[in-house]
């Protein structure tokens, strides 16, 4: 294979970009000694903070609470409150109702009340749990259903309308119409919640946070200290998982750390307890969605009618987003002539849903699926052959929000591949005998798309700084508003800046994010991290290699095509200096050697409020074929194989991308199988452990596993190197299994459509499948 070239410089062959290379913190992960907050070397007086709440209270007004006992447990320093805030009692992302203590009551199973300053954390852990509460009861409202009964919401309901759904509805042959839960999701990052604090002069404090968003964090910590945004820095080097769930769920324990810090003048950290952590943080949005689609004979769409019911939890957080991004995605790959795609943000008295891999997109896409399943069961056609006949086409491509589906050749291609690759027909031949000759044993087959959308829905986040500093030694410093979370952001950021500067990958050196180095940062979130940090770094590099460039013109007398950058060297016409002489050289020149680049993503128009524009730069394509097996006596499924063909463009290192292909599919897997939330009817979580919740595990991976990247003409938008996102859409590749399941259940009854909720758990596939066995008797 012949190595690709610059497409600057077609010539030069590349030597870091769109190479397989090991994640920056690889040789560290593997040897345990990669320095993550809990493992940062404490300053002597560090104390630790543990955040306290009534164990038994859902919902109610607070009466009293007694902490003495707690102020005179021993090791207690301090014991901090609502009226202990100087600033702001309040950790929200925007809308201001996410309180850092509780303030007169109590909104959900697990709200913090107060927090305990000890002098380790085990001793602050007993001091809490010596509270009494005296909390009025209140009935608290724990589900989507019976918040749309009772209409409380957090946010106003929005909708997707296009053409008339109402006489698409009447035009049509036949209406199908049902109705779906689709589950929630823990975050379970390897690192749980945690911050340290520390104070510094003239009432300035540096936070180690755990987050996806080091400018929130300092935003937040200097509303809830009551001082200037200057005076707070913010710090992530890495994270042992985020997933979403450290986007704006990190605030809070931050704030609780630096309120500490602030109290105590001493370093403070916080560190949550797992089954805290599960309890207290939010997760993904759960939903009931109610569905209605008219079709015609063949099965090609007329009107969708779609109503998502979502579980948003107590306070707004990132819901708006969220559940935007859920009716983006309500189509997956699909034209609807005519569709009301309607959202309703319901307010529970639960933890706050937030972030979550994916952003919404997944449960909308979901949705979509299950809707196409309907009309192939229902007409007897194989579901791929419904799938392709609503594909977005040449002539069908205009989303319901409006944007064009500029590259839906490329899906067409992907599925096409796919669908040889995976040997889909022949397969298809082989479960239909299967399961003719089983009674109790039932395989299904399912090959889904993905067509995801790439951007912020939110204009103003699409923007990214970087600071890229040029030693005289000839070694880089790059430093981004990008976060490491284990997706190889930093390695993929540095791979770019190297191939610019022609040096060598131990040549760079990258840096945490600091919010006193890149300000008004956005989060790492929404796929955007590469496409936006890298441009960003890149844009830095190439104006201190231009100064360079111009410098060395005038000094020799050349053009600047004679000039390159390779190897470390510098090559000027048939002369070669070592980078780091040239960069000695501008240094007494007086070159400027430091650049803070900044990156806008271009074309975003989108109008939340008038429903137009452009909410996405691109779409992010994928495929996946996936064959189960489910036990109709117990319920029981196993995943026996899955094909995926992904779409990331021209793959900046393919080894991190099929890592986030394969993670993501299995998060993915674990979302629609395996991982129930369950809470009870006081509204107290009762899976909040790895005893009770249960994720996926190596035993989980089918036997067969086959991931490649789809090898096309690269992104046609300006992204860096023509590359894709690759973040999230590989969660939604994993509908694939869901629908397996779907058809092997829909195996029993010919022409039933089964009532499958997400997570199909053993329970929920047994429930599906004695109701088709009723329909069968009846």
């Amino acid at each position: 294979m012949t190595a690709p070239l610059d497409r600057r410089h077609p010539e030069v062959p590349l030597k870091h970009v769109r190479k397989a290379l090991s994640h920056d913190s690889a040789t560290l992960h593997v040897a345990g000694t990669a320095t993550y907050i809990d493992d940062m070397v404490e300053p002597t007086g560090t104390l630790h903070v543990v955040p306290g709440w009534d164990r038994n209270s859902v919902r109610g007004q607070i009466r009293s609470v007694d902490l003495e006992a707690v102020r005179a447990a021993p090791g207690v320093v301090a014991v901090l409150t609502c009226a202990d805030v100087p600033g702001k009692n309040d950790c929200s992302s925007a809308f201001g109702d996410d309180p850092v203590f509780a303030d007169g009551e109590i909104l959900f199973y697990g709200q913090v009340v107060f927090a305990v300053v000890a002098e380790t954390r085990d001793l602050g852990r007993k001091a809490a749990l010596l509270a009494r509460f005296d909390v009025a009861p209140m009935t608290p409202i724990l589900t989507a259903a019976d918040a749309d009964a009772a209409d409380t919401t957090v946010l106003p309901d929005y909708q997707f309308r296009r053409g008339s759904p109402e006489t698409g509805m009447t035009a049509a042959e036949t209406v199908l119409e049902g109705a779906m839960l689709i589950g929630g999701q823990e975050h379970f990052y390897l690192e749980g919640q945690v911050a340290m604090a520390q104070p510094q002069e003239d009432g300035g404090m540096l936070v180690h946070s755990s987050t996806q968003h080091p400018t929130e964090i300092q935003h937040t910590v200097a509303k809830v200290l009551g001082v200037p945004d200057a005076l707070v820095t913010a710090e992530v080097r890495r994270m042992g998982g985020g997933f979403g769930g450290k986007e704006s769920q990190a605030n809070q324990w931050a704030a609780l750390a630096a309120l500490a810090a602030r109290k105590t003048g001493r370093t403070c950290k916080v560190r949550l307890d797992r089954d805290d952590d599960m309890i207290m943080t939010g997760k993904r949005h759960d939903f009931k969605v109610n569905w209605k689609v008219g079709h015609d004979g063949a099965g090609r769409i007329r009107a969708v009618d779609m109503e998502f019911l979502s579980r948003c939890g107590y306070s707004v957080d990132l819901s708006l987003g969220v559940n935007d991004r859920t009716l983006f995605h309500a189509d997956s790959s699909y034209f609807y002539p005519d569709a009301l795609l309607r959202s309703r943000r319901l307010r529970t008295d639960t933890c706050s849903n937030t972030a979550f891999r994916g952003f919404g997109g997944p449960q909308g896409m979901l949705a979509a699926e299950r809707v196409i399943d309907a009309i192939a069961i229902q007409l007897g056609r194989d579901p791929l052959e419904i799938r392709k006949l609503n594909f977005y086409d040449g002539d069908h491509n205009m989303t319901p929000y409006g944007m064009l589906v500029e590259e839906h050749e490329v899906m067409h291609d992907l599925i096409g591949q796919l669908e040889e690759s995976s040997e889909y027909w022949s397969r298809r031949d082989d479960v239909e005998r299967f399961n003719a000759e089983n009674a109790v044993l039932k395989k299904g087959l399912a090959l889904t798309p993905v067509k995801f959308g790439i951007s912020f829905t939110l204009k103003h986040l699409n923007q990214a700084g970087a600071l890229v500093h040029l030693y005289t030694d000839g070694s880089v410093h790059l430093n981004h508003g990008g976060t490491e979370m284990g997706q190889g952001l930093y390695q993929k950021v540095a791979q770019v800046v190297a191939e610019e500067f022609g040096v060598t990958l131990d040549k760079v050196c990258i840096t945490a994010t600091n919010t006193s180095k890149v300000p008004n940062t956005g989060p790492t979130a929404a796929s955007s991290g590469t496409d936006l940090n890298a441009m960003a770094a890149l844009t830095a590099a190439r104006e201190i290699k231009s100064r360079l460039i111009a410098f060395l013109c005038e000094r020799h007398q050349c053009s600047p095509d004679a000039i390159h950058f390779t190897d470390n060297k510098v090559l000027v016409g048939d002369q070669s200096f070592a980078l780091s002489e040239v960069a000695k050289l501008a240094h007494m020149a007086r070159i400027q050697m430091s650049h803070a680049g900044f990156y806008a993503t271009p074309g975003i128009t989108w109008d939340r409020d008038t429903v137009t524009g452009r909410p996405f730069f691109y779409f992010a394509f994928g495929g996946a074929c996936a064959e189960v097996t489910i036990d109709t006596m117990t319920g029981e499924m196993t995943v026996d194989r899955v094909d995926i063909l992904h779409d990331v463009g021209h793959s900046l290192n393919p080894a991190i991308d099929l890592g986030q292909i394969e993670g993501g599919f299995v998060q993915g897997m674990g979302w629609l199988t395996t991982e129930e939330l369950v809470w009870d009817e006081h509204g107290r979580l009762r899976t909040h452990a790895p005893s009770t919740y249960k994720i996926p595990t190596a035993s989980d991976i089918p036997d067969e596993f086959n991931v490649r990247l789809y090898e096309g003409n690269g992104n046609p938008q300006d992204t860096v190197y023509r590359s894709k996102a690759v973040g999230e859409p590989p969660v939604m590749l994993a509908n694939a299994v869901f629908c397996a399941i779907n058809d092997a259940v829909a195996s029993l009854v010919p022409g039933q459509i089964p009532e499958l909720d997400a997570p199909a758990t053993p329970e929920a596939i047994m429930k599906a499948v004695q109701d088709m066995r009723r329909r069968k008797v009846s």
